[in-house]
């Protein structure tokens, strides 16, 4: 029985509990789920400002708490904090062992997920529309990769692997090849271990975190939620749970949603490994907080292989101000309307400008009570614009609304920050060629 253990479900997860699944949950591995695709495309822009970086933010601090007890009690990392960048990702891991004692630790980082010099600007979109015709500058692409990519760093005795865009499950269906042995074209059990990677690629959606509703569906300590653990048999049958001591709960509701999270078909979710086949799968409590899961399987994998298509998107401005007590919606509702018609038509700003109304209590959260006819109202701008100035053009006229008008406003905030966009896109699997490099420390 192999044990796998999550101790991210993205890229700013909480460091702790996975430290508590490494040193008492007798893990064989550990995963760390962290890109998506905007972190990708940030992952990116990050990398050309810095040719050091490019990789996950929390990578050093994870790194720096996890490997020592990795080491300890024999567990392996895998993972994909390499975003952008993991060969750098890889260095930087192997300068923290090196300082940290971990004499021996082999560290093995992911290429070939990069396509952005294959693409061409005639690559279609799945949104609709080819490369060029997004009129962004390209940040760049990345084709999914599957458990292939990830299983000859393990089958060279890798005690971490850094990767790049994995497909999240294939962190999971590496191992289980790894360890059990199965082929590439085993359709059915790469299916069920699919099955086992998509409900712990997500961490704490599974044991209570993303679940908790209160008065609906409540959680035990959830303040104290731990991440999952996946007890997985030779055969793909599998059992998920969480350390005793751990705060949250795993029930066949919670496995249940997270089952049928981000999946369009559940009789044909496709991954780079196999078009895999949820809608057979059995949830059965054997115990508490255990849950048996059986029934998945799976086809041939696609041809082609998902890419995301990242751009640099500008600038996006984001503003706010609250308007608190009697008539607060009134008043709020004409600041949007005000900063709607001197933004577009009296300053001719033409970059998309979204207006929001938002909240209720925020500013009155201290009162002891307030008359029942008190609100209180954030009104929100934000736009999205390659020119700097248009940008500050929003904050500017937010910011005027103190003084301008209508009464009562307060609290301005207001920030400009880098935006990306991503888009989708496929490429033949031929195209792709995934290699590992192995650094050691």
């Amino acid at each position: 029985m192999l044990r796998i253990g999550c101790g991210a479900g993205f890229s700013a997860d909480r460091l702790g509990p996975a430290c508590d699944l490494v040193e008492k949950g007798r893990l064989d591995f550990i995963i760390f789920e962290c890109v998506g695709e905007r972190t990708l495309a940030f992952g990116h822009r990050d990398r050309r400002a810095n040719p050091k970086k490019g990789y996950n933010a929390q990578l050093e601090a994870r790194m720096r708490k996890i490997l020592p007890l990795c080491r300890a009690h024999g567990t392996r990392l895998v993972t994909n904090m390499g975003v952008a960048n993991p060969k750098a990702a890889a260095e930087a891991t192997i300068a923290l062992a090196r300082s940290l004692g971990l004499a021996g630790l082999r560290v093995a980082y992911i290429e070939g997920d990069e396509v952005t010099d294959i693409l061409g600007p005639d690559t279609p979109l799945w949104e609709g529309g080819t490369l060029a015709e997004v009129g962004l500058p390209l940040a760049g692409a990345n084709a999914y990769l599957g458990s292939d990519a990830l299983l000859p760093a393990l089958e060279a005795g890798a005690d971490v692997v850094i990767a790049g865009r994995v497909a999240d499950p294939a962190l999971v269906v590496a191992p289980l090849r790894h360890h059990y042995g199965w082929t590439e074209d085993d359709w059915e059990k790469l299916g069920a271990g699919t099955v086992a990677g998509h409900l712990l690629e997500c961490g704490m959606q599974i044991t209570g975190g993303y679940f908790a509703d209160p008065g609906r569906k409540d959680v035990p300590r959830l303040a104290q939620c731990g991440f999952p653990i996946a007890e997985i048999g030779e055969g793909g049958d599998f059992v998920i749970t969480k350390l005793d001591e751990a705060g949250g709960m795993v029930t066949s509701r919670t496995v249940k949603e997270q089952l049928l999270y981000e999946v369009h078909d559940p009789s044909s979710y496709f991954t780079p490994d196999v078009v895999a086949d949820f809608s057979g799968v059995a949830v059965e409590e054997v115990g508490p907080d255990r849950i048996r899961l059986s029934g998945g399987t799976g086809r041939e994998r696609p041809r082609d292989l998902k890419v995301t298509v990242g751009f640099d998107g500008g600038y996006l401005a984001e503003a706010g101000i609250s308007y608190a007590g009697p008539n607060a919606v009134a008043r709020a509702g004409l600041a949007r309307d005000v900063l709607d018609e001197r933004l577009s038509d009296i300053l001719g700003n033409d970059a998309k400008l979204r207006l929001d109304l938002i909240g209720v209590s925020s500013l009155h959260g201290t009162a002891t009570e307030y008359p029942s006819d008190s609100q209180d109202i954030r009104v929100r701008a934000a736009m999205r614009s390659t020119d700097r100035e248009k940008a500050e053009q929003v904050l500017w006229e937010v910011e005027s609304l103190l003084c301008c008008g209508p009464a009562g406003g307060g609290g301005y905030r207001g920030a400009i920050t880098p935006s990306v966009v991503t888009y989708s896109a496929s490429i033949g699997r031929d195209r792709v060629s995934p290699r590992f490099e192995i650094l050691e420390a």
